[in-house]
């Protein structure tokens, strides 16, 4: 039998008998992998699937609410390395808005927002051009495409 080029790591293997269509070699990490594409592609085209998803990770965090609060007590380094990582991030974050002074109209032509779930986090709490606005980042958490619900 005749060897492939496994997707995920891109070492030669022997398929199985049974699989020919083998893309993947048996590593665990190339096994993962090839579980990871599938449900990321089954998610996205399937919307029954990505919906049982999220209701099932829904039921999981209702039932498991403090489980990040627990973490963080039995992990105080995680903590403390997610903290002093923050402070990093924002200090950086504070650098690249201090060349940004207030734009009077920053939308751009063809710069809709398309309808789905935003975070917003405020960015700035200085008072450089206060206008009654809060300055604000807007991240796509989820989103739909036009025409979709």
């Amino acid at each position: 039998m005749r060897t492939k080029k496994c997707e995920a790591c891109g070492q030669r293997f022997q398929p199985r008998p049974q699989a020919p269509n083998q893309a993947y070699c048996s590593e665990p990490a190339c096994q993962r992998t090839r579980r990871l594409r599938w449900q990321i592609d089954k998610r996205k085209n399937d919307p029954d699937y990505a919906e049982n998803q999220y209701r099932a990770q829904l039921a999981w965090r209702m039932r498991n609410a403090d489980y990040w609060k627990n973490y963080r007590a039995e992990h105080p380094d995680y903590v403390e390395r997610n903290r002093k990582n923050q402070r990093i991030r924002s200090r950086q974050e504070l650098s690249d808005q201090k060349n940004e002074i207030a734009k009077m109209d920053a939308s751009t032509p063809g710069g809709r927002v398309t309808s789905g779930i935003y975070r917003m986090n405020l960015i700035s709490t200085f008072d450089i051009a206060k206008m009654g606005v809060w300055m604000v980042e807007l991240r796509v958490i989820s989103y739909s495409e036009p025409g979709e619900k």
